[in-house]
C-alpha cells in the first residue's frame, strides 16, 4: 500500500494574496525557505529552496503544474531514494479569506516512508501556521525557531 497525507488551513486573506504569498520567492522566504528560494514557482521551472534554520542545502524543487490563484504541484526528493508529489490546492472562501491544502505523497509501506512522512506532515504544517501568521500579522514565525 502507497499513502499520502494532507494539511489545511484558512488564512484571512484574498486568493491572490495568499497563491502570491506561496509562489513570490521574496515572500517565502520571509516565512518559510529562510535561506532563500532561486526562483518563483512557475510552471516548468526547477527552483532551489534553502533553510538557514535548521541549516539545509539547497534542493530542488520541479514544478511540475501551476494554475493561477488555484494549484501549484510539484515533485522533489524527500528521501535519498524517493521522490514525491506536493499538491498545494487554494480555495477562496470569500473575499478575505482562503483555504490552503497541501498534500504529499506517495510514500511506501515502510517504517523509514513512515517516520520521513510524519517529518514532512509536520513541516508543511508549521509551513501553513507561517503562512497564515506572515500574511495576517506581517510575523516570521520561524526565526529562531530552530
Amino acid at each position: 500500500m502507497k499513502f499520502r497525507f494532507q494539511v489545511h488551513t484558512k488564512i484571512g486573506k484574498p486568493i491572490g494574496e495568499v497563491f502570491d504569498g506561496v509562489r513570490n520567492p521574496a515572500k517565502l522566504s520571509k516565512y518559510f525557505t529562510t535561506g532563500g528560494a532561486s526562483g518563483p514557482l512557475k510552471e516548468g521551472a526547477t527552483v532551489n529552496w534553502s533553510f538557514k534554520e535548521p541549516a539545509v542545502a539547497p534542493f530542488p524543487v520541479h514544478v511540475m503544474k501551476v494554475v493561477e490563484n488555484k494549484l501549484i504541484v510539484f515533485e522533489w526528493e524527500a528521501m535519498e531514494d524517493l521522490k514525491t508529489r506536493v499538491e498545494m490546492v487554494f480555495e477562496s472562501l470569500g473575499p478575505s479569506s482562503t483555504l490552503v491544502k497541501i498534500s504529499e505523497g506517495v510514500w511506501r509501506e515502510n517504517q523509514k516512508d513512515l517516520e520521513n512522512s510524519y517529518g514532512n506532515c509536520e513541516g508543511w504544517t508549521e509551513m501553513l501556521c507561517c503562512l497564515k501568521a506572515y500574511l495576517e500579522h506581517g510575523i516570521n514565525l520561524r526565526e529562531g525557531a530552530y
